[in-house]
């Protein structure tokens, strides 16, 4: 079973049968100016995770980040030690996961969060919409995600700022190959397989359910992988057709 990029703020979990090398969180890449990723939500539960704000009250994020009854969003972030001027908090009226999510293949990694209220849009808070399409991502495209990850090998502390890094989509034969994931699990058409330079750029604990944005375009959603390491980049799961009409008719279905 893959360990999914998550951990506990206080410490990190172990999984029985699953052995956790690292903590690590975005390696590489720099710190985003405050406020310019107006979309992201900091998701603050048994797990620290992050999201794509995608509806004035409604994030997603990834199905196998654990919530809690005092669950928090906190959306125009960018420090996580203290409030900002533009934060916005809510608690989570209702969290629903994909329906077909497989938590040991993590395929369909996907959650919705309906937000106890409406956010307001502001210079730090804003939507991300969602590809108009699901089509594939081809390999070598260049994609960035953001997260509030730890910097640091081996440390369980998250990053006090947001950060983001680029990475670049890989084929998922490749990806699949003996040198690689080796069919454990099985990378299929609904993931994106993406890293960065020799593996020294990606995302890793903490930043489970960011978006993962290429070309512009809102692309997948951070899933699992072993952070830093060429041999198993991120894993993201793609906004599929199948994918994004659950999206929309779960938000449709819960007005």
């Amino acid at each position: 079973m893959p360990f999914p990029f998550s951990f506990s703020a206080a410490v990190c979990l172990l999984i029985p049968g699953v052995f956790l090398d690292s903590c690590e969180g975005i390696i590489g890449g720099n710190e985003v100016p405050p406020h310019t990723r107006r979309y992201m939500a900091l998701i603050k539960g048994l797990e620290m995770c992050a999201g794509a704000l995608i509806k004035e009250n409604w994030v997603l994020t990834a199905a196998h980040c654990v919530l809690k009854g005092t669950s928090q969003v906190i959306l125009g972030a960018h420090s996580t030690s203290h409030k900002e001027k533009y934060d916005q908090i809510f608690s989570i009226k209702k969290a629903i996961s994909y329906p077909c999510y497989d938590p040991q293949t993590l395929e369909g990694d996907l959650q919705l969060l309906q937000l106890d209220g409406k956010a307001t849009l502001t210079k730090a808070v804003g939507i991300l919409h969602l590809p108009k399409t699901g089509e594939d991502v081809k390999p070598h495209t260049k994609c960035h995600v953001a997260g509030w990850g730890s910097t640091t090998k081996d440390s369980c502390r998250i990053s006090n700022a947001l950060r983001e890094v680029n990475v670049t989509v890989i084929d998922r034969k490749t990806c699949n190959d003996a040198e690689h994931y080796d069919f454990k699990p099985v990378i299929g058409n609904s993931m994106i397989c993406a890293g960065g330079r020799k593996g020294e750029d990606d995302s890793c604990e903490g930043d489970s359910g960011s978006p993962l944005i290429c070309d512009n375009i809102f692309r997948g959603v951070t899933s699992f992988g072993k952070c830093g390491n060429p041999q198993k980049p991120g894993i993201y799961i793609l906004l599929s057709k199948k994918h994004l009409n659950w999206i929309k008719k779960t938000i449709a279905g819960a007005i």
